[in-house]
This record gives structure tokens, sequence and C-alpha cells, in this order.
């Protein structure tokens, strides 16, 4: 794979690409360097053009490449920008004059894959002002911003990036967590506000080990925080759609999960039925000592009643990656040194981005090469 030059991901300009790690050395990027080895002569003698009107996808020895549409550019396309564009000819939404209506409409006929992530939702609207699009390129694990009904409909593919992020997502729930109870961010304020020369104790925090751990959602994310838990000395339970095969305690619902643990930590996908499913009833069962970390989606906790718990001490803290109308986050939260706020960052590494571009193009080349997409979403929404 192409090596590109390495990135403080948490800076949102200047983006560049990462040299100091080859890609194909983790299990993603085996899978994709070998897919890509076995059919390097099909993409190196054969370039892919897309033409109006069919509904296949025609060769022919031009040098245009495949068009790739971008409605608004995903973090992970804002870093690998030239590095994508080298491979796909794309069509920028973003930087038309065209009001984003009317630029889909004068290329509806031409668009057949489209780029996005959660800041650039497909919804109806968008679908039906495409009416030759035939996949969904998400460079995100969760699809809540794709109208995947309508995609099912339609017959439209959708790919996303699998566990990919997994790991740095967990990690960042641990450490959320972490911070919270040992109110880490807290005392970095209190040394830099100058209040330990004037107040020496600083208040207490609470030991992670032993506590009773509630994962919401056993899935990629999940079972990697459950292990990192247990393997530092807590209790842990999950509740899931499902009973999982795993060593945990599983809980039918996240009521009772919340009446048995002294924290909740967040990893599921958002539904119709995860929608605000952390609300007032499971925040008093959790009490007012209890943690909610949060790395799924904001929208899975009652915003409005999560602020007016923390205001009023109803739970003890909570760690958000996440937020329910991103980017604005309640400002009643910036006051309080029981919660730690970040911005939907979890997933931000070097490696991560440059593993989510390696797949999100290996499903591109693959579409346009009719082969089998390296990581398709089950539509069964």
């Amino acid at each position: 794979m192409k090596n590109i030059r390495s990135i403080d991901p948490l800076s949102w300009c200047g983006f560049g690409i990462n040299t100091k790690r080859d890609a194909i050395n983790r299990p993603i990027g085996n899978r994709l360097h070998t897919y890509i080895s076995s059919n390097l002569y099909n993409f190196g003698s054969v370039q892919f053009i897309i033409l109006m009107g069919s509904q296949h996808h025609d060769r022919c020895p031009s040098s245009q490449p495949p068009q790739v549409l971008v409605i608004r550019p995903p973090p992970v396309f804002t870093v690998h920008e030239q590095y994508i564009s080298n491979k796909f000819h794309i069509l920028k939404a973003y930087d038309s004059a065209l009001p984003t209506h009317d630029f889909l409409q004068a290329n509806a006929q031409f668009v057949k894959a489209v780029l996005c992530s959660g800041n650039g939702p497909i919804t109806a609207d968008v679908l039906r002002d495409l009416p030759a699009l035939q996949l969904v390129v998400s460079t995100t694990t969760g699809v809540n911003h794709i109208d995947m009904a309508e995609c099912r409909k339609r017959g439209i593919k959708v790919t996303n990036i699998q566990d990919v992020f997994s790991d740095d997502v967990a990690d960042v729930a641990v450490g959320l967590l972490i911070n919270v109870m040992r109110r880490i961010t807290g005392g970095h304020k209190f040394v830099r506000g100058g209040c330990w020369p004037v107040t020496e104790q600083y208040p207490l925090g609470s030991k992670l080990g032993g506590k009773k751990i509630g994962i919401v959602g056993l899935g990629n994310i999940g079972s990697k925080v459950a292990t990192r838990l247990y393997a530092m000395g807590c209790i842990v339970s999950y509740t899931s759609r499902q009973i999982k095969d795993s060593p945990f305690t599983f809980y039918p619902n996240v009521l009772k999960l919340a009446l048995d643990s002294d924290a909740l930590i967040l990893c599921c996908a958002l539904t119709n039925d995860t929608r605000h499913m952390i609300n007032n009833k499971v925040m008093m069962a959790l009490g007012k000592k209890g943690i909610i970390v949060n790395v799924a989606r904001g929208a899975v906790i009652d915003e409005a009643e999560l602020v007016k718990c923390l205001v009023e001490g109803e739970i003890g803290g909570a760690g958000l990656d996440v937020y329910e109308n991103e980017p604005n986050v309640p400002k009643e939260l910036f006051g309080l040194d029981n919660v730690v706020v970040l911005p939907h960052s979890s997933a931000c590494t070097n490696e991560c981005f440059q593993d989510a571009a390696e797949v999100a193009i290996g499903n591109l080349e693959a579409f346009f090469a009719n082969k089998p997409l390296i990581t398709p979403v089950t539509n069964d929404f």
C-alpha cells in the first residue's frame, strides 16, 4: 500500500497520511492486501469508467478513473484526500457553487457510488436525487446516517469499515471511565488553575478494580472494552440483543443492568430500539455514584435528562465522546468537574484512519471491478 505522511489526527486542518506503519500488517490490512494482490492485473490492465444509463460497470481502456460522489467530506477522506483522489475522480458537492440538490441532479445519471460518514447523511431525499446509485461506502462502523430501508428497497449496497476502529474506541472508553473515576481532568484543572497551593487537599476519586461495570452492547467494541476492564479487576456484566458466547454475566435489559452496576459503558448501535434507551429511569437505577460512558451514538442517551441528572447530582459523572446534536454540546456540562467531554474523536488515530481509507478504497475498487465487496453491511434494518 502507498505510504503517506504522519499527522496529528486531532488537528482538523493540515491533514496528511502516516508513513510510520504499514496498514497491511493489521488483520483487516492483510485481507485487503490479499484481495488487491489477487486482482492486481485486473486493476492494472483495465480502467473503469461510469457511463450514463448503464446498469453495469462498463469497462473501457480510458484513462478516466471511476467517479465517486462526496457530498460532505468524511474525516477519513479529509486526511487521505490526495491518496483517494489518485484512484478515483471525486465529484465534490461541497465545493460546488450549486446547492447540493442541484449538484446531485446535475450528476444524477453518472453517480453510481458515494463516499460518506455521519457528517453527511445519506437520506431518502439524497437517494431520490441519485437514481443511478448502486453503492454507499461509509468510512464509519455505524450506518445510522444512511437510510437503510430506502437502500434495501432500491437494491443499493452499503459497506462500512467493520471493526477497524474497535480497539481504539475501546481504549478511549476505558480511558474515559478511569478519567471520571479518578478525577484526572479535574486534577489537571486544579493544578493549572493555581488551586493546589491554596487548597492542598484534592477531592478523592474512586478505585477502578472491583467495580461492577455494565456494558451496553457486547459487539466488537463492547467485547474489547469488557476484556480490558476484566483484566483490570472489574466485575463485568452486559446486556445485548442476544446472549453472547461470553464469560460475562448477561442481563435481559438495561434497567436491570443499571441496578446492579457502578458504571455503564455504551457501545451499542443507534437504532429505533436504542434511541433514548438511557432515560431517567435507567439513570435513577444507576444511582448517585453511578457513571455513564458513551462511545456509541449521542442519541442512545436522552441528553436533556442526562444534563439534568448531572447538574442535580442524581448520577456521579459521565465520560462522553458523542452527543445528540453534534457538534453542539450542552453548555451546562462545561463547568462540571465530574464530566469529561471529547469531540467524537475516540477513533481518531493515524493508524485507524489509514486502515479505514484502505478498506473504503478496497470496497470501491471491488465494486468497479465487479468483485465481491470487502465489508458489506447486511441490510436487515
